[in-house]
């Protein structure tokens, strides 16, 4: 990939994604859970351009998605209502009413009181909602306290015995049809242990229901698979359907896996140029045209990503901050960090980007954010245009008192 040609023509800062990669990951995935039925159910938050998205679905990809706007990126991307799952610990009436409408796989619930609401609403539509329950198993999952999300300190799911009251409810309801179970105890997961745990207790749970005649079909095991952005260990696809399909035996399930990191983030690159370099006392910084507005992964807590200078300098590697132009001390890409003497329009490359990068950026300090570039069989393609000063105004404009 040239990207010396792909920031000369695209400008930076710049996200350029590796469509062939994405594919390559999928299918190794699909692959690893063959011979069982099973759905491969893309997270659209961890990269939710609509060709990206578009791409997933062209390969047979369902989507698991956390608001109702991803939900209807699906629908536009070409993903069918029936492997469209929508998850997340605070739904609105007006989303839980839309996902009924459309008649979306299940709809996962994360609590008795989203539960009753669910009820209500398909009552009110004079519909079934399907549903399935998200299930805290109070497992450790050994990642980064921010994007853990198994344990009871954690917002999300219900425990063992709330969920067997909600199963009964559900099971008694005129508008509910419990189909399924969800677990999901974090991201950027590269120990296998606490995953087959979380599998084995939920599985236990499956058949207890069974045992009072609840029958689940969709056996969700969420996402999470970590990825290499450093020197990480990381779980290989096959081991980790092994370690989920030892726990199933005499269960007829369909096996529902929801990535998004695995698929996207090492096929992503984001794209920054050198402004200047600048000495404050023995700290040196590089500053860049790229800032955590594009990029917030490093600032929100501490993200790695290897960086990657693409220069004519021939110093040797000095330790600096790489920053950015936005008005907080917090703008870095990284600290501390190897790189030559690099010059004016010099090109930095932030590796592992293409996951919660673009979709965490923002406006801040009014800045637009950048344009987004598909490389697919060696040919680029822009898949999102380059926010202008007139697209961050547009929603305001018209209010401006004369």
């Amino acid at each position: 990939m040239n990207f010396k040609e792909l920031a000369s023509e695209y400008k930076t800062p710049l996200y350029v994604y590796d469509l062939d990669y994405m594919s390559k990951q999928y299918q190794e995935l699909k692959e690893a859970f063959r011979g069982r039925k099973s759905i491969l159910a893309y997270a659209v938050k961890a990269n939710s351009n609509l060709s990206v998205v578009k791409h997933f679905a062209n390969l047979g990809s369902g989507a698991d998605c956390v608001s109702i706007g991803e939900v209807r990126r699906a629908f536009l991307a070409g993903i069918p209502a029936y492997k469209i799952i929508f998850s997340g610990v605070g739904k609105s009436d007006d989303e839980i009413r839309e996902a009924i409408e459309k008649d979306i796989l299940y709809i996962n619930v994360e609590s008795e009181a989203e539960l009753f609401r669910v009820a209500i609403i398909a009552k009110e539509l004079n519909k079934i909602s399907r549903i399935s329950i998200r299930v805290n198993p109070n497992i450790d999952p050994q990642t980064h306290p921010y994007i853990s999300t198994g344990l009871h300190d954690n917002k999300f799911g219900v425990d063992i015995n709330t969920a067997k009251r909600m199963y009964i409810f559900s099971k008694n309801s005129d508008s509910l049809d419990p189909v399924g179970v969800h677990f999901h105890i974090g991201s950027q997961l590269t120990n296998l242990e606490p995953i087959y745990e979380s599998a084995v207790i939920v599985a236990d749970l499956v058949r207890s229901l069974e045992a009072i005649d609840i029958e689940l079909k969709f056996f969700d095991i969420g996402g999470g698979l970590g990825i290499t952005y450093d020197d990480e260990a990381t779980i290989k696809p096959y081991d980790y359907a092994q370690a989920i399909l030892g726990t199933l035996k005499g269960l007829d399930l369909t096996v529902i896996c929801e990535p998004g990191r695995f698929l996207t983030a090492n096929a992503g690159y984001f794209l920054t140029k050198v402004l200047y370099e600048k000495q404050n006392g023995a700290k040196k910084f590089v500053v860049v045209d790229g800032a955590m507005n594009d990029l917030l992964r490093p600032a929100l807590y501490g993200a790695y990503h290897r960086i990657e200078a693409i220069t004519d300098s021939a110093s040797e590697p000095r330790t600096v901050d790489i920053v950015g132009p936005v008005c907080e001390s917090g703008d870095f890409f990284a600290k501390d960090y190897l790189l030559p003497e690099l010059n004016h329009n010099d090109l930095l490359v932030v590796h592992s980007a293409g996951a919660y990068g673009f979709g965490m950026g923002s406006n801040y300090n009014t800045r637009g954010r950048s344009a987004e570039v598909a490389v697919e069989k060696g040919q680029a393609r822009l898949i999102r245009k380059r926010e202008n000063f007139e697209d961050l105004i547009a929603l305001e404009k018209e209010f401006l008192e004369n």
